[in-house]
């Protein structure tokens, strides 16, 4: 099939059309499937339910790195606006659409709906169509997906749990550097992080705040930062330099590389 699209966009001097590649992530597709498509699935077929969408995401923290210009994995198909095959319990919950959404875009997943739009109400169209987080997903320059970093909830960074993927996600982009909080609890949680957490960030700066879902400027952001989020909610922020931080010393701060690497200016170590 590959060789048979490279052909013919020979022969008519196009561009191959797209070559969407499923065999279910059963012989590890993420490390050749760009050697012969521009995309292919990870995971088995997805359901609108929860359960389905945190496996998804669960089995995409080990194979983000994968995703470039070049090719993409696919976390199949969205589910914004699906009931669960006749069983209103298969229902997303407002929350759970938009990170749905927010993970597959920031991911960059394909995008493809599967839903009857004529049926979706306002407020799922407005998911499908929020302008701050497609512009990540079809950012002109970086083509890479944002990256794990902590999986949270006094759980082990870098283990696998289907139930329980990791919560704090970061990345670069065009337009700022990309911060992805997921909470994966049936209850609302404060979720707490560092900024150089994420590889993106530079140590003694400021970072002005924008949310891609409000699309609200919110405030400066200094070394660290607390977000309240529902069950199974998201938040997608950019940050960007807003220039250095004051005197740390004045703030009664110490000197940090990163949030575990500190001194004060005597050169008394300090790790927070």
């Amino acid at each position: 099939m590959a060789d048979a699209i490279a052909a013919r966009a020979a022969d008519k001097q196009e561009n191959p059309f797209w070559f969407s590649i499923c065999e279910w992530g059963w012989q590890q597709p993420w490390i050749w499937g760009k050697r012969l498509g521009h995309s292919w699935r990870i995971n088995g077929d997805i359901k609108p339910w929860w359960n389905s969408l945190a496996a998804i995401i669960d089995n995409a923290s080990f194979q983000y790195w994968a995703t470039d210009f070049y090719g993409h994995n696919d976390m199949d198909m969205l589910e914004v606006g699906n009931t669960g095959q006749g069983d209103p319990i298969g229902n997303l919950t407002y929350d759970e659409a938009k990170s749905h959404f927010t993970v597959w875009a920031l991911l960059k997943s394909p995008l493809f709906i599967s839903t009857n739009l004529p049926n979706t109400t306002e407020e799922e169209r407005d998911i499908l169509k929020n302008p701050d987080i497609i512009k990540i997903h079809q950012d002109p320059n970086v083509g890479e997906s944002i990256a794990p970093f902590r999986w949270g909830n006094d759980q082990p960074d870098f283990v696998s749990n289907a139930t329980h993927p990791a919560q704090y996600w970061s990345g670069n982009s065009s337009y700022g550097v990309v911060f992805m909080l997921l909470n994966n609890l049936d209850i609302s949680q404060d979720m707490f992080f560092n900024l150089t957490e994420s590889w993106a960030i530079r140590a003694g700066r400021l970072y002005d705040v924008y949310d891609m879902w409000t699309h609200t400027n919110n405030g400066t952001a200094l070394r660290n930062m607390t977000v309240a989020l529902p069950p199974h909610g998201v938040v997608a922020l950019l940050l960007n330099d807003a220039g250095p931080e004051s005197d740390p010393s004045a703030l009664g701060l110490p000197y940090c590389g990163i949030y575990w690497q500190c001194t004060w200016p005597n050169g008394t170590y300090y790790s927070n």
